[in-house]
């Protein structure tokens, strides 16, 4: 069955954090939208271009069955901004499958519900994890329930994997 995937990214996300894993998904056959500040285009960290489908303002968490936060210094900027971590909170509290790469958890800590989960992210994130309440395992893809994370880029294909499969 085909499910609709909303990932939430700006600029400077790290490319490959992005591009490897919404390949994936959309080789499994699931739809993906990205979702940004405003419809148009952004860069990569190392300059790749990607295509904003929709602004923040005009999506809902009702609309999708999973969200993928990838990560770089986009999760950094997104968590500024409370659409998005209301956005991200709605997928954390309905334990809807939320999956996140790298840097992608500084968006989830800034929900206030990581407290007591046990996830793993990029180095320099996971002690914020921990002092936000979590169980830091250093692996290449923890799974809590229908929370996915994976800490840096050579870890992507285990982190695919575990994406497709919860997809499935």
């Amino acid at each position: 069955m085909t499910k609709k995937v909303a990932v939430v990214v700006t600029d400077l996300v790290e490319d490959v954090e992005f591009t490897d894993p919404v390949e994936a998904i959309k080789n499994a056959g699931h739809d993906v939208t990205t979702i940004g500040f405003e419809v148009g285009t952004i860069k990569g960290k190392h300059g790749t271009k990607i295509n904003i489908d929709k602004s923040i303002a005009d999506v809902a968490p009702e609309d999708f069955e999973a969200l993928f936060i990838p990560g770089g210094f986009s999760p950094d900027q997104l968590r500024a901004d409370q659409r998005f971590v209301d956005f991200v909170k709605s997928f954390l509290s309905k334990n809807k499958l939320t999956a996140s790469i790298c840097h992608g958890p500084q968006l989830m800590i800034q929900t206030g519900l990581v407290h007591g989960r046990t996830m793993t992210s990029y180095l320099t994130v996971q002690p914020d994890l921990y002092y936000a309440g979590a169980r830091i395992e250093d692996q290449p893809v923890v799974i809590d329930g229908n929370l996915i994370t994976s800490r840096e880029p050579k870890d992507i294909p285990a982190f695919n994997e575990a994406v497709v499969a919860a997809l499935a």
